[in-house]
């Protein structure tokens, strides 16, 4: 199961140093999608997603200089993907004096919204293969054709017939069903490359 995008040890290295602005910023690319649409989709508000995802950066760089790779299985995502969970957590189980101001109707449907670290876990995979898709789309659009992207796009993000897409492209069902699977094979093997490289 994925967690977190991986993390090369390199880049670690250069977040753990204050002054290399650059590598921060890597850093931030990857994660702040993952942990932001995450909290999206547990219902909170943008601006409380961004204060979720503020948060859990600053958590990590306050405490990025003591993690330690203590053996081959110990995994940097792993680690992130505790100090995200504890921040998720901690952010839907609020304290009274925290709880919003309402009847009886809306502090039910706040109490339905609780999560469980196994829910926020598999929110949180489930997000970071996403954004993984999402880098690789934008790789693989740029080097294939308008057609060959359009017929991928309307079959299989939009949920087309691939009849009406090769109607609508003037192009045989054949090309349509070539291009689909070109598309989903190259993706694929972007996601890969993704995988194995770290950011």
């Amino acid at each position: 199961m994925t967690d977190f995008p991986q993390t090369r040890s390199s880049l670690i290295a250069q977040v753990r140093s204050p002054e290399d602005r650059e590598a921060w910023d890597k850093f931030v690319v990857m994660y702040r999608p993952v942990i932001y649409r995450m909290a999206r989709r547990r219902g909170m508000q943008d601006a409380d997603a961004q204060d979720l995802v503020q948060t859990v950066l600053m958590r990590v760089a306050g405490a990025i200089q003591s993690w330690e790779k203590s053996g081959p299985e110990t995994r940097f995502r792993h680690w992130l993907r505790r100090v995200a969970r504890n921040a998720i957590a901690t952010a839907f189980s609020r304290q009274p004096k925290d709880a919003g101001v309402g009847g009886s109707e809306m502090l039910e449907w706040l109490g339905e919204q609780s999560a469980t670290a196994a829910d926020i876990e598999r929110e949180l995979s489930q997000e970071s293969m996403r954004e993984k898709y999402l880098r690789a789309a934008s790789v693989v659009k740029l080097d294939v054709d308008s057609d060959t992207w359009r017929a991928f796009e309307l079959t299989v993000v939009n949920g087309q017939p691939c009849d009406e897409v090769a109607d609508l492209l003037g192009k045989s069902m054949g090309t349509v069903y070539a291009a689909r699977s070109r598309i989903m094979r190259r993706l694929r093997e972007q996601v890969q490359r993704l995988q194995e490289s770290g950011p």
